[in-house]
């Protein structure tokens, strides 16, 4: 009965490991994307410098104000996913932390 209840907490602690590592890798992908989205309006934003000699600003502001709202709107939230996702690694690191100090099998395979 004993040897029991220690395969299943062990079993317990592999999954909570497993779901935290998964939440993880979540979060990364999240990261990885909120990276992309933040990038997209610093390229736009150097090709309109590196062509602005062929074009006078002012005759085209009726496409640069909505360009630059949405160049704001996709650095906006470039910034809310990067932010969001390294507050959400370190909670998954804090919890991978605290898995690791409740169960001595698990902290031996996680570094």
């Amino acid at each position: 009965m004993m040897i029991n209840k220690q395969q299943d907490t062990t079993s317990m602690a592999i999954s909570e490991a497993q779901l935290v590592l998964a939440e993880k890798r979540t979060s990364l992908a999240v990261l990885r994307t909120g990276i992309a989205v933040l990038a997209l309006p610093l390229t736009v934003v150097s090709f309109l410098i590196v062509t602005s000699k062929y074009y006078d600003a002012i005759h085209v502001l009726h496409f640069l104000i909505p360009l630059s709202i949405i160049n704001i709107s996709l650095i906006i939230l470039g910034l809310y996913l990067i932010i969001r996702s390294v507050y959400r690694l370190r909670h998954y690191d804090k919890l991978m932390h605290e898995i690791k100090q409740n169960h001595s099998v698990i902290s031996k395979f996680i570094a």
